[in-house]
């Protein structure tokens, strides 16, 4: 059984303000334990699309890189350039987003670095010989640092059910060779009902797999790559997932398989602490974002990959469900918000990573204030 900490977001006096929160949680998880004096610290976050707001504000980050900075770390802050054509697809585009959503100087007092360089091909081959992958593509960044800590934002995921700090660190480490090996085998089909063949998809599609024939969008299955863009960012809800039932589980574990290959060798210098507020339906990729499904609950931190993920969600599911929100069933108390949201089996992702060795699903709760 793995420790989870977790604080609410009441705050009554100064003391209990977030910031202040983070600190006393982080001394009490030790968190501090998997930073050595001097560690290049790995600080995993995303910095939100261009559009989205929902990512994690950068005060609360600037609190974990003081943190860190207090243990003799030195801390940057990284993520891996994307897949699909956005704002964040190189490091330019990439570190300008970072900047304008307030990831810079003072606000926080840690340098951007974008884990897998300046086009996404500057990446470590690790070997792993597992079932989906023999080898995985990591950003260089994010093998070479000496300590990671994985801050998360919560929320749901088109194609995995939710995305929590399995996702953050396996998705988010791969290069883009390897979010391209992840995503493989997945694909959308058009529903013709909704489609008005708009356009609005094409430029968006990083494997220029769309186009508009007859006023309707057409995938070219040979080109697609299975990114998702295309749902997430049709303006009409007509892109639909084409029998992901098997391939989003494969999407799952090729995850996980990631996790495992950055983690292989030194689970002992990764932390986690996870924000679970701004619920949102779809992941900070989306360049826009939808209310909370469930009424804003805490933080978590652990050492814990697969606890803290499995904590999270149960705490999402335990909630009654936010009036006005995407969920059209599912609502109540303790029913599973994140299959109602995608019809996915998100519970595979927690199941593999406990198979592989990387934590326990079994946790205990240790409630702060």
């Amino acid at each position: 059984m793995s420790d989870v900490f977790f604080s609410d977001f009441r705050a009554l006096t100064e003391r209990d303000n977030v910031q202040n929160k983070i600190g006393r949680m982080f001394k009490r998880a030790k968190l501090g334990e998997v930073v050595t004096e001097g560690d290049l610290v790995a600080v995993k976050t995303h910095f939100g699309e261009s559009g989205n707001t929902a990512f994690i504000r950068p005060q609360f980050i600037s609190k974990v890189v003081d943190l860190v900075t207090s243990q003799g770390g030195m801390p940057f802050l990284t993520d891996s350039n994307t897949l699909y054509v956005g704002s964040r697809s190189n490091a330019v585009d990439h570190m300008w987003t970072a900047a304008k959503h307030g990831f810079t100087y003072p606000a926080v007092n840690a340098p951007v670095i974008i884990a897998d360089g300046l086009k996404g091909n500057e990446q470590v081959e690790v070997k792993v010989g597992l079932k989906r992958c023999k080898t995985v593509k990591i950003g260089a960044a994010a093998m070479r640092a000496d300590s990671v800590i994985c801050v998360t934002h919560m929320k749901g995921h088109i194609a995995t059910g939710f995305g929590g700090a399995l996702k953050n660190i396996g998705m988010g480490f791969g290069s883009r060779a390897g979010k391209l090996e992840m995503h493989s085998g997945m694909g959308p089909k058009v529903n013709l009902d909704r489609c008005r063949g708009c356009g609005h998809c094409v430029p968006r599609c990083p494997g220029k797999a769309i186009s508009v024939v007859n006023g309707k969008a057409s995938v070219d299955k040979d080109r697609c790559i299975g990114c998702g863009e295309c749902c997430v960012t049709c303006l009409h809800q007509a892109m639909d997932t084409d029998d992901w039932s098997s391939d989003n589980l494969a999407l799952q574990e090729k995850i996980v398989e990631y996790c495992y290959g950055i983690m292989k060798g030194r689970k002992d210098k990764f932390a986690f602490i996870t924000f679970v507020m701004d619920v949102v339906p779809y992941c900070d990729c989306a360049p826009w974002n939808d209310v909370s499904i469930v009424p804003d609950i805490g933080i978590l931190m652990s050492k814990d990959i697969v606890a803290i993920d499995q904590a999270a969600a149960d705490l999402v599911n335990a909630q009654e469900a936010s009036a006005g929100s995407a969920l059209t069933k599912s609502k109540g108390a303790g029913e599973d918000k994140f299959k109602a949201l995608t019809d996915i089996d998100w519970k595979r992702q927690l199941e593999y990573a406990e198979e592989l060795g990387l934590g326990t699903r079994d946790y205990k709760l240790i409630k702060m204030r």
